[in-house]
């Protein structure tokens, strides 16, 4: 499992935020941490994930990507879906629905991604790139509502992330993955 961010360890500059991917077409993912919840070194780490996973799902166009705490999260929840509580992720599909070129916004959940990681021995980056994901496919036209679907996306998530080396991380074990993690809904 690749869970290296070379950048650091070479001294060159982390990649752009935008990057054609294998067609050619620009991806643009942008990871905004204005709390600095994260090591500048993970959030580089999940932004170039979420590109590669992308790339494998043959999306493009552009994903931003915030990271916020718990309070932030539970009125965003409140405001936008009317639930209260935090939850993982909220997912802002502006582009529409199962249409490219992508034009999304994500509310990652920090703290659900630490309390996920905790409990299941993982990494923060690690859940907070899941839900980043979950996101994506629900932008890409896929569900989750009932519990087919939900075991489908789910299996889907875990494809993407051993593909690009992570490791499955929603049901470890499943595909070889050796990671563990949360329940991205």
């Amino acid at each position: 499992m690749d869970e290296t961010d070379t950048s650091s360890e070479t001294g060159a500059e982390p990649p752009s935020p935008c990057q054609a991917d294998q067609s050619g077409k620009p991806t643009i993912v942008d990871v905004v941490d204005p709390a600095l919840l994260l090591a500048p070194e993970d959030g580089r780490w999940l932004g170039d994930r979420l590109r590669r996973a992308l790339d494998r799902l043959g999306a493009w166009g552009e994903v931003r990507v915030r990271l916020v705490e718990d309070d932030r999260m539970a009125r965003d929840h409140e405001r936008y879906a009317g639930v209260a509580g935090t939850t993982d992720v909220l997912t802002f599909d502006l582009g529409g629905r199962g249409r490219s070129p992508l034009d999304v916004d994500l509310h990652l959940c920090v703290d659900e991604a630490r309390r996920q990681a905790a409990a299941r021995q993982s990494e923060p980056r690690r859940e907070l790139l899941l839900y980043a994901i979950h996101g994506v496919l629900h932008c890409l036209g896929r569900d989750d509502h009932d519990e087919d679907s939900a075991r489908a996306m789910h299996r889907t998530e875990d494809e993407i992330l051993d593909a690009i080396g992570v490791g499955a991380t929603f049901c470890p074990g499943s595909e070889g993955g050796d990671g563990a993690g949360g329940a991205a809904t």
